[in-house]
């Protein structure tokens, strides 16, 4: 698993030798190993016990869409050229005329694109930079624009992205690294004191979480809600073991949130796309602590941060759907989610990201659609989280389960038995769910539907003598009847 900045770089470096297709894996720095007082899982693809496998949430492939560097009206691009290019001068990527760029990316483009990917049932993640490379502040005002405008743009953005997507902080600026003491940027500028390398000694947890607290609160100030962050770069290189303590307290600190989750890394190659499972703690009660790494699996192909490189959206997927990253992804069965940066679909204006990306949205939709499903980042760190930590009992024709957390669309394959070589037939299921702390059961009677494609909450499907099972998970304890 890479850390994303230096997996886009070399990504980048590879453009110009590779057409289509996915990156080779390389020699890059991967995930520091988890400290030893941690325990961290890589969420195992089945969860097999006494004949019972826990699939893909109703069978079909998780899909979801990672989108970085965005929040309300400021283009990234234009505003962190300048900043990165004097903290690392010299640097060649930096040499960009971004005066002539534009310093607005509009609410019309983020209304067309929200109300389309609504309309094509796209989710993902969307970051809101709380103090946008240090312009103004989301919560207060953005120079350039009046308070008016800066408040219709948050409502936008609740009202278009918010039921479709998780909304994290990409650090406080994504460029400076501000004194939360103050509330300004650190005076030096240098690599050292700017978010994407920060911080370069070592923090502890509470310094840490101290910090993705401070943008927390100004997403909270804005009404948005967050379960999770997204590091901007390299932010917590040198305290990897850290991080995921950090993201833990501070999300749980300012919105209660009962699963915190964060994006940093990027799974390349054959590595497995699959959420993990980190700094789980009290693993032996009912409410176990755990923050979950959910990674992209792609590179950022449809224009880049900057908004100017050249898109190649059939990197992804091209026109139908039979060779791409995507496309690899979803043949393998993993969670297949794709990143890129708020300017790259903007394109400065041309859109030609948007336009590629709507592209690669309808060639999926042709050939996988009734074999996909599109979800939120946090939604597939849950699936996962209760595939991985649900106990599951089986004795004659009743399965049990416990579950510390909860999840939709919980699909579970019940294997018949044999006894004497003779299988014995599974019947119609019936769902019993008790939760934590209640004494009394819910019962549901499940309906069967005949083929899997149509297999949704509240239904059962027969695959020969399998019995496939799917309802929404409660945080207790369930009991199968079949």
């Amino acid at each position: 698993m890479f850390d994303r900045r230096e997996f886009l770089k070399a990504s980048s470096l590879a453009t110009a030798s590779l057409a289509t297709g996915s990156l080779a894996t390389g020699s890059l720095a991967g995930a520091a190993e988890p400290a030893t007082q941690l325990q961290t899982k890589l969420a195992a693809p089945d969860n097999a016990v006494n004949d019972t496998v826990v699939e893909l949430p109703r069978l079909r492939v998780p899909l979801s869409f990672i989108i970085d560097d965005s929040t309300s009206l400021v283009n990234m691009g234009r505003f962190c050229m300048p900043q990165f290019a004097e903290a690392w001068p010299g640097r060649e990527e930096y040499d960009r005329p971004w005066q002539s760029w534009p310093a607005e990316i509009p609410d019309d483009f983020l209304r067309r694109f929200g109300t389309w990917c609504a309309e094509q049932n796209v989710r993902g993640k969307f970051s809101m930079v709380p103090y946008p490379a240090c312009v103004g502040w989301l919560d207060r005002e953005i120079p350039g624009w009046s308070r008016q405008a800066l408040q219709a743009s948050l409502k936008l953005v609740r009202d278009v992205i918010v039921p479709n997507w998780d909304i994290h902080p990409e650090m406080i600026t994504h460029t400076r690294v501000i004194d939360i003491k103050t509330g300004r940027p650190i005076a030096e500028i240098n690599p050292g004191t700017m978010e994407n390398s920060f911080p370069q000694v070592d923090k502890s947890v509470d310094e840490l979480a101290s910090y993705l607290a401070y943008a927390l609160r100004i997403l909270k100030n804005c009404d948005l809600p967050c379960e999770g962050i997204t590091t901007p770069g390299g932010f917590g290189n040198k305290v990897k073991d850290k991080l995921p303590l950090a993201v833990f307290e501070a999300v749980r600190d300012v919105y209660g949130s009962e699963l915190p989750h964060y994006f940093k890394y990027v799974s390349d190659g054959d590595e497995p796309t699959i959420p993990r499972l980190e700094a789980l703690r009290d693993l032996n009660s009912d409410q176990p602590r755990v923050t979950v790494n959910v990674p992209a699996g792609t590179g950022d192909w449809f224009g880049g941060w900057d908004g100017v490189r050249v898109s190649e959206g059939p990197r992804y997927a091209n026109h139908d759907a039979t060779s791409g990253r995507m496309v690899e992804l979803i043949e393998r069965g993993q969670p297949a989610v794709m990143l890129c940066h708020w300017p790259g679909l903007y394109g400065n204006g041309s859109e030609v990201g948007f336009q590629h990306f709507q592209s690669v949205v309808l060639a999926l939709a042709s050939r996988f659609g009734d074999k996909t499903r599109w979800m939120k980042i946090s939604d597939i760190g849950r699936y996962w989280t209760a595939k991985e930590l649900t106990t599951i009992t089986r004795q004659e024709k009743q399965v049990r389960l416990n579950a510390p957390f909860g999840c939709a669309d919980f699909t579970l394959r019940i294997r018949a038995k044999k006894v004497d070589g003779v299988v014995q037939p599974l019947g119609r299921p019936t769902v019993q769910s008790q939760p934590f702390g209640r004494d009394t059961r819910d019962r549901l009677a499940l309906k069967q539907v005949p083929k899997a494609e149509r297999l949704e909450p509240g239904h059962y499907w027969m695959d020969g003598t399998d019995l496939v099972v799917c309802w929404n998970l409660i945080r207790g304890q369930t009991v199968i009847e079949t």
